[in-house]
């Protein structure tokens, strides 16, 4: 996750650079159920209207929590599918809180009523994130449900009133990028706390539907809004989170725009992109899904590091044996072709693996969706490998042959 409120508040009041992050443990992200009321195109845990059997019981949750409490695992996002669709939602979020987590919940924000944001409120969620990919139409589109945006935003709303701690989340794709302006508007027009950007990875049917992903040229227009949005209202005296995921090119981007806005700030800037240190998957990141299956993170489900029903999280999250996590582990990481030899790679650690691998079939190669250009990046063509870039090519299925 890349905080860019942060590195605006560093242009006039900086802080002193420090060693690189180094959290006691990863930040879980917990899919406890895949059942959800929508059908999104980018749900990379494919859910659906259905219920998935095998899901960890509410015991089995309590023991996981358990140990990862002993893991020193500091922060617990509980989502899904639809985390409000699990019936003992409450109880896992009030227990969490109980044993001291820092405890989001992730939610498409239609279930949240009248009927549960007593219990919403009462639980004290350190924050509440709604997904919205665009305004009315746009929305309810990617989402596959007339009327979800409005649903939402009733969510959003009672969540405002109460006072939760509550952000939008955003994927954007070539075919919602239009409603980027309106939306950040959105959120201060309606005293939202928090703008996530994310950059569409090739998980699930977000791998299916990546031939719609933005192309890079809308991808630096988008970034250039966000700088400049968040600059606006940190001028004002608006102090709203900012954050992108997905894609940690975003770093060494913010860096040449601050050497154009504020070359004066650019060295320092530069200095505290390095002490960031970019993409933590595998590393500060974990994912364990609805079957208690632990990945890298919530894009890699096609990845399984262990079962949580079998060995305690600590032990897998800490097993290099898995090539893949022991390549994410590594900083900064051992990459090829352009981003191996780029001069940001120790900012941006290569961003998020799976575009590569889904593109590819090799984790380590280019990132597709990096969107700066060669002369910023101190790369040129015969770094590439095989002498060309490595392009997003439509998502094909791959015929199952009988034996």
């Amino acid at each position: 996750m890349f905080r860019i409120a942060n590195f605006i508040r560093e242009l006039d009041h900086p802080t002193a650079v420090a060693p690189r992050r180094n959290p006691p443990g990863p930040v879980v992200i917990w899919n406890l159920i895949r059942r959800c009321n929508l059908t999104c195109e980018h749900c990379y845990s494919i859910s659906a209207d259905k219920d998935f059997p095998g899901e960890l019981n509410t015991d089995e949750v309590f023991k996981v929590m358990d140990e990862l409490k002993t893991a020193r695992v500091p922060v617990l996002i509980l989502s899904g599918g639809e985390p409000l669709l699990r019936p003992d939602i409450f109880d896992i979020a009030r227990r969490a809180k109980a044993m001291g987590f820092y405890v989001a919940l992730s939610s498409n924000g239609t279930l949240i009523d009248d009927s549960n944001i007593d219990a919403t409120d009462e639980i004290g969620f350190d924050y509440v994130g709604v997904s919205l990919d665009g305004i009315g139409a746009t929305h309810d589109h990617f989402r596959r449900k007339q009327g979800a945006f409005e649903a939402s935003m009733r969510g959003i709303r009672l969540c405002v009133e109460r006072g939760i701690k509550v952000g939008v989340r955003y994927t954007m794709t070539e075919g919602n990028a239009h409603d980027l302006p309106a939306l950040l508007k959105l959120v201060e027009d309606e005293r939202i706390d928090k703008f996530y950007f994310s950059h569409l990875n090739y998980a699930g049917r977000g791998n299916k539907n990546r031939a719609g992903d933005a192309h890079h040229r809308t991808t630096r227009e988008a970034m250039e809004l966000l700088f400049e949005t968040c600059l606006e209202l940190h001028q004002r005296g608006i102090e709203k989170d900012f954050v992108t995921g997905n894609n940690d090119a975003d770093g060494p981007f913010m860096l040449q725009w601050v050497m154009r806005r504020f070359p004066e700030r650019a060295a320092h800037i530069e200095a505290k992109l390095r002490q960031w240190g970019g993409n933590a998957s595998g590393v500060n990141v974990a994912n364990i899904d609805n079957l208690g299956i632990v990945h890298p993170d919530t894009m890699w489900w096609h990845v399984p590091l262990g079962d949580v029903r079998k060995r305690a999280f600590g032990e897998i999250w800490n097993d290099l044996s898995n090539p893949l996590l022991a390549g994410l582990k590594q900083h900064p990481r051992s990459l090829e072709g352009r981003c191996g030899a780029c001069k940001y790679l120790d900012i941006c650690n290569g961003s998020s693996r799976v575009r590569a691998s889904q593109v590819t079939g090799n984790p380590w190669a280019e990132d597709p969706a990096c969107y700066l250009d060669d002369d910023e990046i101190g790369v040129s063509a015969a770094d590439y490998e095989g002498g060309e870039r490595v392009v997003t090519t439509p998502w094909v299925r791959i015929a199952k042959v009988s034996a």
